[in-house]
């Protein structure tokens, strides 16, 4: 790839946009443990709704995408689509009780929801479990991601690229905090954003020139790749698409649902997700029940209103906003790369351990003219940027602020866990940059995810509505899953991974369901206390509710479950209808009779969007008397 001096200019430009105001956050950060992991619970909706955005978009994002793509066809990315479920639940059924529970970290919650030994062990594990191993593989994810794109676009060999990115991140999550990561965030946001607009509409010209011929433009690349690839399926998993055959065996390529006639291909990319995986599996930024920085977002929010608002603009501009620019691009690598040969080919430098169909993105950068090079380049630090140090500063409000002061060190200085921390992303990023020279690809990383959180999500949910969720349930259900993503793929080595997650989900789910009925429960006084703190609804806690002399009306006038449950529908319908309908436009310039559906779509948004504004107006009204009441409470005692 050319980069000129203009490239490199706008590249600084853009780090020195992105960073600069961090700078500037640092004393602010410095007060105490809560401004350097919380920002001192006072982000509003749109900042805390921007960061989490920006976290879920990094380098690996677009190249995941990708790899679906060229290996699935569009219907794909229905392994993260169906998350709109979860993410949509928590804005609903879950922001206002987090916000309730007053917690720092979402591992605090534990001490406030249960009791015993039981649930500081379960803080404790998890906080090294969270923090440290499940944290750095997903940091060391990113990292891979961006290797390969430094590898494709500057021949670099990976150790270079962790290095440049490690000081990088390391420096700036250590310096400003919470309140620097927002900020950095907000502005990545938007340089990212202009960034894979930019890289899907030159790789539309660049497709636009083979097919139609010189100076044909990113409209007239439009239509023939569509044109083009409505014909064409993917036959087989490598993600070399053929002309589509009589018999119809194959995935369309350009579909958006699976090609039901191909059960097992159907079962991995669609009905196991939409079934189950959104509420089965565990996975930070995904997860039942909300946690991990996403709660972290929320926690920080300096109200019930913020922290629903942020968390359904965060869901809305995830899966609405962002994918097809990803997508687009990826349609358009299978023009230009059809097989993986043909990136080595074009990239002969590259390592040829990095190359694989998620290398077909940065691979499609070198079609970008000059000045949108650059433009990119910053793009890209800038989604890795974001991720890490989002990551880099919720694991270490794991370690530190659940587990060394916690269990190590209980009496020191907030200055003193505040430097505690900053050396704790340094260790952090550490192991992720080692784990990320042992991974492959982000499909392989992502399955191992979704495998060792198999059967846990469920539980996330249960807790927040019935009391016989332990500790204990906690504990098995965190041995299960690892147990269960070892022992079955051993067990059954012929099975592929949807069969395998099944077998999982089962086993883990009912272990910690029977250990809710069979093993310790809570202290009663605990439960009484956590029912007057956050009042959750359902008949799992009447007796508790009873005790606790929390009247049933309070508690409809406090979640309004039935609003939530048609705020949940609503929110579903606009971003799938968004979503697809975006889609059917697009697709409608090569393939017409696309455009009916495209109509039918913006309809069911439309209608949807209305019913989520009203009920997303009733309920922040309500939040704010509801805050307004706890206030007044507390000024009474």
């Amino acid at each position: 790839m050319n980069i000129t001096w203009i490239d490199w200019v706008i590249v600084a430009v853009s780090i020195l946009i992105c960073f600069v105001p961090a700078l500037f956050l640092a004393k602010r950060s410095s007060g105490s443990t809560a401004e350097f992991f919380a920002s001192g619970r006072s982000v509003p909706w749109w900042l805390a709704g921007l960061s989490m955005v920006a976290t879920t978009f990094s380098s690996d994002t677009p190249n995941w995408v990708t790899e679906q793509v060229r290996k699935y066809g569009v219907a794909g990315n229905w392994q993260w689509w169906a998350f709109v479920l979860t993410g949509v639940a928590t804005v609903f059924f879950f922001a206002r009780l987090w916000r309730r529970s007053g917690v720092m970290t979402d591992l605090e919650f534990y001490e406030h929801r249960y009791s015993g030994t039981a649930a500081s062990v379960v803080r404790g594990f998890r906080a090294i479990y969270l923090g440290l191993f499940f944290n750095c593989f997903i940091m060391g994810m990113v990292t891979l991601a961006a290797c390969k794109i430094a590898n494709i676009l500057f021949g670099m060999p990976a150790w270079q690229t962790i290095v440049v990115c490690g000081v990088l991140n390391v420096v700036f999550a250590a310096h400003s905090g919470l309140w620097g990561v927002l900020v950095i965030d907000m502005v990545q946001f938007f340089i990212k954003m202009t960034a894979v607009f930019a890289a899907a509409w030159f790789s539309l010209v660049e497709v636009g020139e083979r097919l139609v011929g010189k100076g044909a433009g990113g409209w007239a690349g439009l239509k023939a790749l569509v044109s083009k690839l409505s014909t064409q399926q993917v036959v087989t998993t490598d993600g070399v698409p053929v002309m589509s055959v009589s018999d119809g065996k194959g995935q369309p390529i350009l579909d958006m649902l699976p090609n039901f006639t191909m059960p097992e291909l159907a079962l991995m990319i669609f009905i196991l997700p939409i079934a189950i995986s959104w509420w089965a599996n565990w996975y930070p930024g995904s997860e039942p029940g909300g946690g991990s920085y996403i709660a972290q977002r929320m926690l920080a929010s300096k109200s019930e209103k913020d922290s629903l608002g942020g968390t359904l603009f965060f869901n809305i501009a995830h899966y609405v906003l962002r994918p097809w620019p990803w997508i687009i691009t990826a349609l358009c690598s299978i023009i230009v790369y059809p097989e993986l040969a043909d990136i080595t080919k074009a990239f002969p430098n590259a390592d040829p351990k990095l190359i694989g169909h998620d290398s077909a993105f940065p691979a499609m950068l070198m079609f970008l003219p000059v000045g949108f090079v650059g433009l990119m380049i910053g793009g890209l630090i800038a989604a890795n940027s974001s991720t890490i140090l989002t990551h880099l500063n919720w694991g270490s409000s794991y370690l530190v602020h659940d587990f060394y002061r916690r269990f190590m060190k209980k009496d020191a200085t907030e200055a003193h866990y505040v430097n505690v921390g900053r050396l704790s992303t340094v260790l952090l990023y550490v192991v992720a940059a080692v784990l990320s020279l042992y991974m492959t690809s982000a499909q392989e990383a992502f399955q191992v995810l979704l495998s060792i959180g198999a059967g846990t999500g469920l539980l996330y949910v249960a807790r927040w509505f019935w009391w016989r969720v332990s500790a204990w349930c906690e504990v098995v259900a965190m041995v299960m899953s690892l147990v269960t993503a070892v022992g079955v793929p051993m067990a059954l080595p012929q099975a592929d991974f949807a069969t395998t997650t099944l077998w999982q989900v089962g086993l883990t789910t009912v272990a910690w369901l029977v250990t809710a009925f069979v093993g310790p429960q809570t202290d009663r006084a605990t439960l009484i206390s956590f029912c007057q703190k956050v009042k959750p609804a359902g008949p799992g806690w009447t007796d508790i509710r009873a005790a606790a002399g929390i009247s049933d009306a309070e508690i409809a006038q406090e979640n309004r479950i039935g609003s939530a449950l048609v705020g949940w529908i609503a929110g579903c319908a606009l971003i799938w209808g968004s979503l697809f309908a975006i889609g059917n436009f697009l697709y409608s310039s090569g393939d017409p009779q696309r455009l009916t559906m495209a109509w039918i779509l913006t309809a069911v948004t439309v209608v949807s969007g209305y019913i989520l504004l009203q009920v997303t107006r009733q309920m922040w009204v309500e939040g704010g008397a509801s805050e307004g009441r706890a206030s007044a409470k507390e000024m009474t005692r």
